[in-house]
């Protein structure tokens, strides 16, 4: 991607799945990178190949703590906050912590990078648009969300986030972006973490039965984590404020998902059906056209690829 002039970029929750991602392509086009993260969900593992790069820096803290920021030494181009448990089994784990993350946690970025004259971007979530009555979902949407559920910590956490970013653009002129993204997989997602993708694979590794919540006709656009990354570098390159829908085209059942994460994988598992938990959404596909238009992007890895991918990354990890 052409455009680039950040020379130094802050990634909250660096050490988690997109955030690491999103840490080794900023190193490859030449930007030094500092990662600050609690390690709450996020592994060291998943920048371990990173630390032995000059470029990179990383730092053991929580974003809710304003010592942890003022350990921060150095002026940063760019800021990317994606500290925040991303999965339900981690936020159902950590509720407080979650709403603290998307609360102080951004109020303390977003300061950051007003202080820094630095570029900003919110990783956001489609669980903004709740269980939608919409469909495909637009960023104009306002969503169908249970602000006392379950899934409430995680959702109305963000839905804070995005209104932080809106008031400190508006008050402080602060250079801010929101990016909403939709279900991302790819390898670096931890096997318990209770998502479809990370589930299904392990348990079709291991020969037990993928567990299918209710009837498997809920639906998801997965979107593989390289394609995620280039949108929301392209955001944060562009002009625009957002939010931004960045996810898959293409819509899948959770049945459908499991049936070919068996045939991928040549399990002989059988699937099994589960209680589905409450305020499961019961379908989800972004519009992205904005994204399109604005930005120039658009998923390009296929399906097949991804998963391949994916498979390939957890075969090995489980035999190393």
């Amino acid at each position: 991607m052409s455009g680039w002039a950040w020379r130094r970029a802050l990634v909250t929750g660096g050490a988690g799945f997109v955030g690491s991602h999103l840490c080794e392509r900023l190193l490859e086009a030449g930007c030094e990178v500092v990662c600050l993260d609690n390690l709450a969900t996020g592994s060291r593992a998943n920048v371990a190949d990173l630390c032995r790069h000059a470029g990179f820096r990383f730092v053991h803290g929580d974003a809710t703590d304003p010592a942890a920021w003022q350990g921060l030494t150095g002026r940063f181009d760019l800021v990317l906050h994606f500290a925040c448990p991303a999965s339900p089994a981690d936020y159902l784990r950590l509720p407080l912590e979650t709403l603290a993350v998307g609360s102080e946690g951004t109020r303390h970025a977003l300061h950051r990078a007003r202080t820094d004259d630095a570029r900003f971007v919110l990783a956001s979530t489609s669980e903004v648009y709740g269980d939608p009555l919409q469909h495909p979902q637009r960023e104009s949407y306002w969503g169908n969300v249970n602000p006392i559920g379950p899934r409430s910590v995680y959702d109305e956490s963000k839905r804070f986030a995005e209104a932080l970013v809106t008031a400190h653009r508006t008050v402080h002129a602060t250079d801010a972006a929101i990016v909403r993204i939709f279900n991302t997989y790819g390898p670096r997602m931890r096997t318990g973490d209770g998502r479809a993708v990370p589930t299904f694979i392990a348990q079709a590794l291991h020969g037990t039965a993928l567990t299918v919540a209710g009837d498997g006709s809920q639906t998801r656009s997965l979107c593989y984590v390289d394609d995620t990354v280039e949108g929301v570098l392209a955001l944060a390159a562009s002009g625009e404020s957002g939010p931004v829908n960045i996810g898959g085209s293409q819509e899948i059942t959770m049945l459908d998902l499991a049936r070919r994460i068996v045939d991928l994988t040549a399990s002989s598992s059988p699937i099994r059906f589960v209680e589905r938990p409450v305020d499961d959404p019961g379908r989800r596909k972004p519009d992205t056209r904005l994204a399109h238009e604005r930005l120039g992007w658009q998923p390009r890895t296929d399906w097949t690829d991804g998963l391949k991918q994916t498979i390939d990354w957890f075969t090995r990890s489980a035999a190393a």
